[in-house]
């Protein structure tokens, strides 16, 4: 089917190849032209502006880094608002807060079209492998007709009801919930250190006994192995997720202890000039506060 793809960044540029190699036809834009290069090479049509990719009449998937991005590319002049079709359908597909999610399907309707959030679970690898999980909210029968879309991307579909903002919500409290794994292993390697004990002796404790899932053996062996500037999640966007969970939290008074932990640590690793490394550098700054030197 057709299908246009807005934002390349690394997992972008991921997620539009396997649109590619399930035969679908692609139609790509972004701000940095030369991000579609190696898409424009396998097949993709490279689209000049934001109207011209929305005009073809087919379902437009967005994967942008923030709110900011996000808005810039439906709500200002040229954007999606003024450019899909009526009944036209844009799938969210960033991790983007619940106001700015609902805040968009409400501006969608009133033209007439169509708004699916559904943020995306994995790495960059994950998604190379086709093994993403898709948590998708939006109207029942649109969700069906980008599911193909959806199948090419992703080993799975949760489904998150009808109202966009709730898969943001699922997507941000999966976040907070890693979050803590990540500070939860951070303070258990720096005490192992500090010790003296090995921490890899420790790591195959952990994921070959109390956790064998993907997360603590990605996560832990970044830890261990100090491999900060292997990016999948800047600290930066990391603590925007934060925020916003916090954000939804106060709204509703649900209090969030350990989120405001994992916050402080990601501010503490920013401070030290580690926000666009990896968001495990968290255990970085629990060591340093531990007094071990992990540089």
């Amino acid at each position: 089917m057709k299908v246009s793809f807005i934002g390349l960044g690394r997992m972008g540029q991921v997620m539009a190849g396997r649109l590619l190699d399930a035969g679908h036809e692609l139609m790509v834009y972004n701000r940095s032209p030369d991000k579609a290069v190696e898409l424009a090479r396998r097949g993709a049509k490279v689209a000049k502006s934001l109207a011209e990719a929305s005009h073809q009449g087919a379902p437009v998937l967005t994967m942008l880094a923030d709110d900011r991005a996000l808005n810039a590319v439906t709500t200002e002049s040229g954007g999606l608002i003024d450019s899909l079709p009526r009944q036209g359908i844009h799938v969210a597909m960033g991790t983007h807060q619940m106001d700015t999610i609902q805040a968009l399907a409400n501006a969608h309707a009133a033209a007439g079209q169509i708004l699916i959030a559904a943020p995306v679970l994995g790495r960059p690898a994950v998604a190379q492998a086709g093994k993403l999980g898709i948590i998708a909210a939006g109207p029942e029968q649109a969700i069906q007709t980008v599911q193909p879309l959806f199948d090419a991307i992703g080993r799975r579909t949760f489904a998150a009801g009808t109202t966009p903002s709730s898969a943001s919500l699922l997507k941000l409290c999966n976040n907070l919930v890693l979050a803590c794994a990540i500070e939860a292993m951070g303070e258990a390697f720096s005490l192992v250190g500090k010790a003296g004990v090995a921490t890899s002796s420790f790591r195959d404790v952990l994921t070959d006994g109390l956790f064998q899932c993907l997360a603590y053996e990605s996560y832990s062996r970044a830890i261990v192995e100090g491999t900060w500037d292997e990016v999948n999640l800047t600290a930066t966007l990391a603590l925007k997720d934060l925020r916003n969970v916090l954000a939804v939290a106060e709204t509703l008074k649900v209090p969030l202890p350990s989120a405001n932990v994992c916050r402080d640590r990601l501010l503490g690793a920013a401070a030290q000039g580690d926000a666009e490394r990896d968001w495990s550098v968290m255990a970085l700054e629990q060591a340093r506060a531990s007094g071990l030197d992990r540089r």
